[in-house]
């Protein structure tokens, strides 16, 4: 991820004096991203590009104002869920992901277990491998496998996948996600376990006949 911040730092520099390349290299890295985070906020896949068009458009308008409090990456995906709640408030498609619905309050029942498999010495979870790399099998290569496990993460309720988009594909720190989506710690681990476990049983039921694996499921998931 310090390679990811320079070469973010380098972009500013050049988007700030203009050039187009720095622009484009930004967009690039980021837009697939932001389209998938869009997506589970607002159900909706061409609703999810508007808004990360829409947050371009907010990024270079405010370049200038950027203070560098926050890391550029997470400056950015701070202006998406902002546009994203907007305008699903606006299209009535659902409610704020800090409120309360029946699957939220599921999470919160939940969470006394959920904390009881945690390693309190080291802080990871101990029924689950601490990323989506780490799981059975560690590596996947067919082009069938790859589309399961992506739709397997598109199957996982909403809030539960933007935080495993956002912690195990785009790697953000916990508390980058808590701040971004407006959670608790605690809330935001129960929901990253429940998506780490639903994702580890269904890569364990693909792992037959994936023999020659070479591709890791972090980057495969970046892919496309």
């Amino acid at each position: 991820m310090t390679a990811t911040h320079d070469s973010d730092l380098l972009e500013l520099a050049g988007i700030r004096a203009g050039d187009e390349r720095a622009f484009t290299a930004l967009v690039g890295r980021y837009h697939g991203s932001l389209v998938r985070v869009a997506q589970t906020i607002v159900h909706d896949h061409s609703t999810a590009e508007d808004v990360a068009q829409e947050t371009w458009i907010a990024m270079l308008r405010g370049v200038d104002r950027f203070e560098q409090r926050s890391s550029l990456r997470t400056w950015l995906f701070r202006i998406l869920v902002n546009i994203a709640r907007a305008r699903a408030r606006a299209d009535h498609r659902t409610v704020p992901f800090s409120s309360a619905p029946e699957d939220h309050r599921r999470d919160g029942e939940e969470a006394a277990d959920a904390a009881d498999r945690v390693d309190r010495h080291g802080g990871s979870w101990t029924s689950v491998r601490a990323h989506l790399d780490e799981m059975p099998e560690e590596s996947l290569t067919s082009a069938t496998t790859v589309a399961a496990v992506r739709a397997a993460i598109d199957r996982l309720p909403a809030r539960q996948q933007v935080v495993v988009r956002l912690r195990d594909v785009d790697g953000f720190a916990a508390e980058e996600v808590c701040d971004l989506l407006g959670v608790s710690v605690g809330n935001q681990r129960v929901l990253l376990h429940r998506a780490r476990t639903k994702l580890r049983a269904e890569l364990a039921y693909l792992r037959t006949g994936s023999d020659d694996c070479d591709l890791s499921v972090r980057s495969m998931m970046r892919t496309g």
